[in-house]
């Protein structure tokens, strides 16, 4: 636990604890400890984050920190939670946990006059450290925004985006179908991404399957071959003219 919490939170009984309990840091959930200490899910971290170890230590309260330097260590130890933190959210559990908010509005809700008060969800623009900081996604009007208590009232400490990724938001919104608005305001310029991959927009036509393209395409070759000879009166054959078509391919 950082040396600054001593005074404000000697009743809290673990770091996770006390870090949730800061200001600014509604938006996170607890990860449950047994998920922070199976390696499977740190993988990678190790590269990212300096002092890995003494990182995950403090996190799990397994080391005394004071002969640490806290003014490096403690922001190292909240990159490495808020990218566990990142992994947790897409759990089943972990979404649950975030679900929970979302239904009580404590991600806040979409500023836009047409969409009603539509709740928000947190995104990270980038799944890197340092990219942008968080911001809010709104189903409704497919725009991201700053959260409202950054609009309210400024505050030199920005909540990294990383530490919610760019994919839980969407992929949250495809394991509850419910959630979804029912009238969409589309808005250009943001492209929703689980994993990378664009989300498909809900209103757009499914994509057509190899088969039925398969078969439209045979249909037209036979009906230019029919029409590509005809007889003339002479009985000498005349070609007719062609004419080259093209099958669209329909688009995901």
């Amino acid at each position: 636990m950082s040396s600054s919490s001593t005074d404000d939170s000697s009743d809290v009984e673990s770091w996770i604890e006390w870090f949730l309990l800061q200001e600014g840091h509604e938006f996170f959930c607890e990860v449950d400890r047994n998920y922070i200490e199976d390696n499977f899910n740190l993988y990678g971290l190790r590269n990212i984050i300096p002092n890995f170890r003494a990182c995950l230590n403090i996190i799990l309260d397994v080391a005394d920190s004071h002969n640490i330097d806290h003014e490096s260590i403690d922001q190292q130890a909240m990159d490495l939670y808020g990218l566990i933190h990142a992994r947790y959210i897409l759990t089943k559990r972990g979404m649950e946990r975030m679900l929970r908010k979302y239904r009580i509005g404590e991600f806040g809700v979409c500023p836009v006059m047409e969409c009603a008060g539509q709740p928000v969800l947190p995104v990270g623009l980038r799944d890197q450290l340092r990219y942008h900081e968080v911001m809010v996604y709104c189903a409704r009007c497919n725009s991201v925004f700053y959260p409202a208590q950054k609009q309210q009232n400024y505050r030199e400490e920005n909540l990294d985006g990383a530490y919610f990724g760019s994919t839980f938001a969407h992929l949250l919104l495809m394991q509850y179908p419910a959630l979804r608005p029912s009238s969409r305001r589309p808005t250009p310029g943001y492209v929703p991404r689980v994993f990378g991959f664009r989300v498909r927009s809900q209103n757009a036509p499914p994509p057509r399957s190899v088969d039925a393209l398969e078969a439209d395409y045979k249909k037209q070759k036979l009906s230019n071959d029919a029409g590509a000879v005809a007889p003339s009166t002479s009985g000498s054959q005349v070609a007719a003219p062609h004419a080259a078509s093209r099958i669209k391919l329909g688009t995901a």
